[in-house]
């Protein structure tokens, strides 16, 4: 970024561990798209009258080449905004999204949609934030840590089942996924062919 980030607090005292949150998501979004001028964050409390306990709205402002990205997350749309972390994590992922797509229409590409596929966490390496993927053609398929959706690398498990969209180059392990999304036990997958 070309301006150190800036983050502000109100309804509440500076916390150092929201702080920290903050500061490595935008970093995370520095890295994908090294273009990003300035990132204002605030992060608000809001007292909840008929219930006990906070509500966190955080609000994300990118300054980028030809625009200016703006997320809002109303504790009022979302109950899990009593966990600041979760308010966060909501923000910062519609942030990236919208960063997506502001590159796709700066480069001038459509958005498409890949097909997705379905396989199985083959082996993990936590330590060097990769691992791979089985393919339901037996194919292994690499998989780095930033590519699986939601942040929930470590979460994963050799066999759990995954959806992943596979990334149109190589790397210099192979082929690549681009975007991974575990399957929770409340999914349905398709019938295999």
């Amino acid at each position: 970024m070309e301006l150190p980030i800036q983050i502000t607090f109100r309804g509440m005292g500076p916390s150092e561990a929201v702080e920290a949150r903050v500061r490595e998501r935008a970093e995370e979004l520095d890295r994908f798209y090294d273009r990003i001028m300035r990132c204002r964050v605030v992060v608000e409390s809001t007292h909840r009258h008929q219930h006990k306990g906070r509500l966190y709205h955080v609000r994300v402002d990118l300054t980028v080449p030809g625009g200016e990205i703006v997320v809002k997350r109303d504790p009022s749309e979302h109950h899990a905004h009593e966990d600041v972390q979760v308010a966060i994590r909501d923000a910062f992922d519609a942030a990236r999204r919208q960063l997506e797509d502001h590159v796709r229409r700066a480069r001038g590409q459509s958005k498409t949609h890949e097909p997705v596929e379905h396989g199985k966490v083959a082996q993990l390496f936590p330590a060097e934030d990769y691992g791979f993927i089985a393919g339901a053609d037996g194919q292994e398929i690499y998989m780095h840590r930033n590519s699986v959706v939601g942040g929930v690398f470590d979460k994963l498990r050799v066999g759990d089942e995954v959806r992943f969209v596979v990334h149109s180059g190589e790397g210099e392990k192979g082929p690549q996924a681009s975007t991974v999304v575990p399957i929770g036990k409340h999914h349905l997958l398709p019938p295999s062919p």
